[in-house]
């Protein structure tokens, strides 16, 4: 096993995307613009998160949130084999204000790993259910939307009584939130560091410093980072390559399929390929 597999497959609810994936590969620092729920089923790994460094091993459960910097690599030579559901934020948060009865605004998983067997049990259910026949097995052929809603509603429900949803009370500098924003709004434009001090009144090591301290990255690897966001997307919407490339702001194709392959241990293509 060189790198592994991963295997990307569209899933009966909205929003929601599925990966099962075996590998050695080491994923440096980076964000998704998703929330993500997991098993890991053979190996271990260590990773670094926003909520601290964290080790997972078979059974345990693995989240992360939206814009949360982290890593990952396996422990030992063996690898490590998991399964990971990515939802759209809307998703979660949906079906979290149905649960918390409209009381809950900004959260965020608290905990990065789960040694929770139940809890395991109640993402293979829901992870069967979402994938559609042939993925995984006979026992997804009968699932529906209302089953697969259900399921989401059963799981985060668990996970909240475990009391692994909290609330997001970390404010952003307002200098920092303008950086972050010039960033967002337009991540194919061209900018400079010079740029991000000019727009939000800050020097340009008191917008390094400040960027990392605030996101777990330097603004450079932000911005790479949502370009790439913004390529999958594209890719996900039956966009060529190269016109994805130049549209999400990389120089050529092959920078766009580095970057893609550090962040997601897949290139563009084969990302492409899988959603056919």
């Amino acid at each position: 096993m060189a790198r592994g597999r991963f295997e990307i497959m569209r899933c009966r609810m909205a929003g929601v995307q599925a990966v099962v994936a075996v590998s050695r590969h080491a994923f440096p620092r980076h964000t998704h613009d998703q929330f993500g729920i997991g098993v890991i089923h053979r190996g271990a790994q260590r990773s670094a998160s926003g909520r601290g460094p964290v080790e997972a091993g078979p059974g345990d459960v693995i989240t992360v949130n939206p814009g949360e910097v982290h890593d990952g690599a396996a422990i030992g030579d063996g690898g490590r084999a998991w399964r990971m559901l990515y939802f759209d934020p809307p998703a979660i948060e949906a079906a979290i204000l149905d649960l918390t009865e409209g009381r809950t605004g900004a959260f965020e998983f608290s905990d990065p790993v789960l040694p929770d067997p139940a809890t395991a049990r109640c993402f293979g259910r829901l992870f069967r259910a979402l994938v559609p026949h042939g993925a995984t097995g006979p026992e997804t052929s009968d699932a529906s939307a209302l089953r697969a809603e259900e399921l989401l509603s059963a799981l985060l429900a668990r996970m909240t009584r475990r009391r692994n949803v909290a609330a997001s009370g970390q404010a952003t500098p307002a200098a920092l939130a303008i950086v972050r924003a010039l960033i967002d709004d337009d991540p194919a434009a061209p900018v400079t560091l010079a740029d991000l001090a000019c727009a939000s009144g800050l020097s340009r090591f008191q917008v390094l410093r400040g960027f990392v301290k605030t996101t777990g990255l330097t603004p450079h690897a932000y911005l790479v980072q949502r370009r790439v966001d913004a390529a999958r997307r594209m890719i996900a919407q039956g966009m060529p390559l190269a016109e994805t490339a130049v549209a999400s702001g990389f120089a050529d194709q092959s920078h766009m399929t580095r970057a893609f392959v550090r962040r997601y241990g897949i290139t563009p293509g084969a990302f492409a390929a899988a959603l056919r």
